[in-house]
């Protein structure tokens, strides 16, 4: 009768438990379409009045990784009170507008929008088959974390470097770096999601939108090298 009794609250602890994970990943879901908006919005505005054009070189990246980084404090600071969600979608907006300067570089090209498109559609396919993997790989995936941020970490370095060096190929080799990175970083996210280790949607949500934007900005980049096409 005890044994019975035990095995009713063990199924009804790990019922609760994945609906709780089920709960989480639902929501990060829902507010990483949403943040998506503000993204969009923040890239329009950008191209369209042309702010961020005068921020390239060692001033453009003082500006991104000054405001990045204080987003980012902030948020964490805000994740479990009702303020978390507008100071994460204010983020979304301010790496739009940083976006904006690429983003208009490749509407430069005679096929840019395509280049566009074609950067969405493998961002997307990248982010389907991660969050497929992520539901079917048993394995725990956390050891992966401290490779995976040396690896992070040599792709900003890397990448703070090239700004003052200005090397189309040292460009190409950050931005293959970055795809295959941030396209594992994302299945470990996810993985953290779905196993449980990560219970706080808004965080959850933050460092999905980080890996989407990443290798959305890489994939473009290599676009605009290899197929851009002038007038």
């Amino acid at each position: 009768m005890t044994d019975n009794v035990h095995s009713i609250e063990r199924s009804h602890g790990f019922g609760a438990m994945a609906q709780e994970r089920n709960k989480v990943l639902r929501n990060t879901y829902w507010l990483l379409a949403l943040s998506l908006i503000p993204t969009v919005l923040g890239a329009w505005l950008g191209v369209a009045t042309g702010i961020t054009q005068s921020l390239s070189g060692g001033m453009g990246l003082v500006v991104f990784l000054a405001g990045a980084f204080g987003f980012i404090y902030a948020i964490e600071k805000t994740k479990n009170s009702a303020a978390g969600v507008p100071v994460l979608l204010g983020f979304t907006f301010f790496m739009g507008l940083m976006l904006s300067r690429m983003i208009a570089m490749v509407l430069g090209f005679k096929n840019g929008p395509d280049l566009i498109m074609t950067a969405f559609g493998g961002t997307a396919g990248v982010f389907f088959v991660m969050a497929s993997l992520s539901s079917v790989i048993k394995r725990d995936l956390s050891g992966m974390g401290k490779w995976l941020f040396v690896g992070a970490l040599a792709i900003v370095v890397g990448g703070v470097i090239n700004v003052f060096v200005g090397s189309t190929a040292g460009m190409m080799a950050i931005s293959v770096a970055a795809i295959g990175v941030f396209s594992a970083y994302m299945l470990y996210d996810l993985k953290r999601i779905v196993d449980g280790g990560e219970t706080n949607y808004i965080s959850a949500t933050l460092a999905l939108y980080l890996d989407i934007v990443n290798v959305f900005q890489s994939l473009l980049a290599l676009l605009g090298i290899f197929g851009g096409e002038r007038d």
